[in-house]
């Protein structure tokens, strides 16, 4: 697969400038410039005083309540402003609620309201616009009034693979991410230290460190009060994938559900509860919410962390240290089981977001919009603000905060309004390596840290799911239904993870084996074959232009590949 190659040609003010030309990277482009300078309202159009008005068309964005009062709303604020000022339409924006989306769009669909572009996340809500033909093709608009985002989708076909809808036409426009490890699974090095032990290698290693760190008061105040690991949230999730158990997987170039790999992740979570080394309410714990708490101050060995990679994981480190001084981390690669070595999920490269009501008025300036925002000064003005006012450059062009409390202020509910653009133009600008600068000792060992997350990029211990969850087929309305009774959202609900979460809990009296019976029981009954043929089938026609884990693997090795 060619995800890369030509010459990007950006837009900035109305004069075509070269970007960085084959090595315009997906994983890291370190020769972008990671800021924007100021523009003036119509220079970014070459609007002049004779031409028409602009046209004028809808935008949804999210509402998640993040702008504070003094910035205005997220309907109308400094960004708004400049957004209008210098793109080639006036958007009016239509908010929906964040955690409630759907439902918001499905009632303005329904009363004919909805805008002329819709902006969301979830995969499954966009093919269900695609089912009921509320969205409309994109390729000949495209082809007719794209620049910008053509020739993206040029240097770039993936975006147009991942975009194009089972009629072969093209429905969705997205951007290019930075991908790579989305997780670490972090162990105590100090504990290892001081109670004698190697770093776990397999299921039955990772359990007998789990004990150590529970029962041998690794922190050394005297008292039994740590655990070795977790099974909520992420934690949780880290068992499932050691075992590769992700419901339906890839064998043999067919797809099934693995009901060996659900037994073991099973059984060895039982094993854990059974032995004391995890938090007995971890049920209660959703969120991983306790489990982090515990983690952060220092009375949790083992923790999976997700965007670990980036500031957060950066500000957790500092809070563990803050609490512990002495403590140390590793990274801990998943253990190898009886079904091979596997890994954590990937980022998304490539990630579609947008599409187009069947109804928009003007769908030309819908697509000159959409070329706007996926331009990289764009992006850049809008995630780093305006140079000298938000931020300076430093030696290797990246932008550097004037002033943090003010960003934070004044950018930091910006993110919904570029959700079209390709955060991979920052390059390494946004990388966590680039930006900690190591002038501390805790900065320099998160540094060393941050280098071993290539543990968890190794095709050789790939992540289980034969695609990342944005790209998994989207199921039927009969199909989904019976999922949801048999899995629920995750693997721990539905009716299978009744199952599983009576015999973690039940000790004797409730088997693994008993358990399996339910849960297949439980499977016949609800018609999880049709699930099974679905998936098979759905492979045998899709796999030769499906973007599958695979693919993520290429990517990420041809951008680093590219840096060398």
């Amino acid at each position: 697969m060619n995800l890369y190659g030509g010459t990007a040609m950006l837009r900035i003010n109305g004069k075509k400038s070269a970007a960085a030309a084959a090595t315009l990277l997906l994983g890291a482009m370190s020769m972008v410039a990671c800021s924007s300078k100021e523009e003036t309202a119509p220079s970014a159009t070459g609007q002049g005083a004779t031409e028409k008005p602009k046209p004028t068309i809808t935008v949804s964005a999210y509402e998640r309540g993040r702008v504070p009062a003094e910035e205005g709303t997220m309907e109308k604020n400094r960004w708004t402003d400049w957004i209008n000022a210098n793109g080639p339409v006036n958007v009016k924006y239509v908010l929906v609620p964040r955690n409630e989306s759907a439902q918001k769009f499905n009632t303005l669909f329904a009363s004919n309201t909805a805008p002329d572009i819709i902006n969301e996340y979830d995969t499954n809500y966009r093919n269900k616009l695609y089912d009921q033909k509320q969205i409309q093709p994109i390729d000949e608009l495209i082809e007719k009034y794209s620049t910008d985002y053509k020739q993206l989708m040029e240097q770039y076909p993936t975006l147009r693979k991942v975009g194009t809808k089972p009629d072969g036409k093209l429905y969705e426009t997205g951007r290019l991410q930075n991908t790579g490890a989305l997780y670490a699974v972090i162990i105590r090095a100090d504990w290892l230290e001081k109670l004698n032990l190697s770093v776990p290698q397999t299921p039955e290693e990772l359990l007998e460190v789990a004990k150590a760190f529970t029962f041998n008061d690794p922190d050394g105040n005297g008292k039994k009060d740590t655990f070795g690991i977790s099974l909520s949230s992420f934690s949780g999730v880290t068992i499932d994938n050691m075992f590769g158990n992700v419901g339906f997987v890839l064998e043999n170039d067919t797809i099934s559900w693995n009901w060996d790999r659900f037994k073991a992740a099973m059984s060895f979570k039982k094993q854990l509860f059974d032995q004391g080394v995890v938090d007995k309410d971890f049920l209660t714990d959703k969120n991983g919410e306790k489990a982090k708490k515990d983690w952060l101050a220092g009375k949790l060995g083992i923790y999976t962390m997700q965007h670990a990679y980036n500031d957060a994981g950066y500000t957790n480190y500092e809070t563990l240290k803050s609490n512990v001084p002495t403590a140390k981390i590793l990274t801990l690669p998943l253990p190898k089981t009886q079904f091979g070595q596997f890994s954590m999920e990937l980022g998304n490269p490539v990630q579609m977001t947008t599409v187009i009501n069947i109804k928009a008025k003007d769908p030309e300036a819908a697509i000159k919009f959409i070329d706007f925002m996926s331009r990289k000064d764009t992006m850049l003005t809008l995630r780093n603000g305006l140079e000298g006012v938000h931020h300076t450059l430093d030696d290797n062009g990246c932008a550097i905060p004037i002033d943090a409390e003010k960003n934070t202020k004044e950018l930091g509910y910006t993110g919904d309004y570029w959700m079209m653009s390709s955060t991979s133009f920052e390059g390494k600008c946004s990388s966590l390596e680039t930006k900690l600068k190591p002038d501390t000792q805790n900065k320099k060992d998160y540094l060393e840290f941050f280098k071993n997350k290539t543990v968890y990029e190794s095709p050789d211990r790939p992540y289980p799911a034969f695609a990342l969850s944005e790209h998994m087929p989207t199921l039927p309305t009969e199909l989904q239904t019976i999922s949801n009774d048999l899995r629920g959202a995750k693997l721990d609900e539905g009716k299978l993870g009744e199952a599983v979460t009576k015999a973690i809990v039940s000790g004797s009296s409730y088997s693994v084996d008993q358990a399996m019976a339910d849960a297949k029981s439980a499977w016949d009954k609800l018609n999880g074959k049709k699930l099974e043929e679905f998936y098979a089938k759905w492979y045998a026609e899709n796999k030769e232009h499906a973007f599958l884990t695979k693919d993520v693997y290429q990517i990420l090795a041809d951008s680093k590949k590219n840096q060398k």
